[in-house]
């Protein structure tokens, strides 16, 4: 293994002229583009984590709202179901006053009723009892016959 000293130096020469002739034309622009790159692929993670959070926010957002809607639901079922017992008990209560007044109203009537039935009877007993008084009076009767009349007189009674 023969090294010559010249075409070492041939070589180191012609190395560093390719490695400075590649870091004024190439090197830089590589480095540009590479760089830009990481720039491009760094912001898109970035965009990425922007638009994840963003979303994670929403997810928040849309779930607070989802619990409010049921808190918001449940309170207008209650809310409903105490109206529906409210009027419920206003129609229930609203039915006994009416069906005290319409007993009272009856009671008060058959009251009537009655009172008038009673008069009506207490005439007709007075007039009875004057038709048979006048019979008796306009005959003159014996044991027998006052027996018959009062017999005719309760049979006529009952007859009524």
């Amino acid at each position: 293994m023969n090294i010559e000293l010249a075409q070492v130096i041939t070589h180191i020469i012609g190395f560093l002229i390719t490695v400075w002739l590649l870091k004024k034309f190439a090197w830089k622009p590589l480095l540009s583009m590479m760089e830009e790159r990481r720039q491009k692929i760094k912001d898109e993670f970035d965009n990425i984590e922007t638009r994840k959070q963003d979303a994670e926010q929403l997810r928040t957002e849309y779930e607070n709202k989802l619990k409010n809607i049921e808190a918001e639901r449940r309170v207008k079922i209650t809310e409903a179901v105490n109206e529906a017992n409210k009027l419920a008990s206003d129609i229930k209560m609203n039915a006994q006053e009416e069906a005290r007044g319409i007993i009272n109203r009856t009671n008060e009537q058959l009251d009537r009723d009655v009172a008038k039935a009673k008069v009506q009877l207490k005439e007709q007993m007075v007039a009875i009892t004057l038709t048979a008084a006048e019979k008796i009076l306009h005959e003159k009767l014996d044991d027998k016959k006052e027996r018959e009349l009062i017999g005719k007189f309760i049979d006529n009674i009952e007859k009524a």
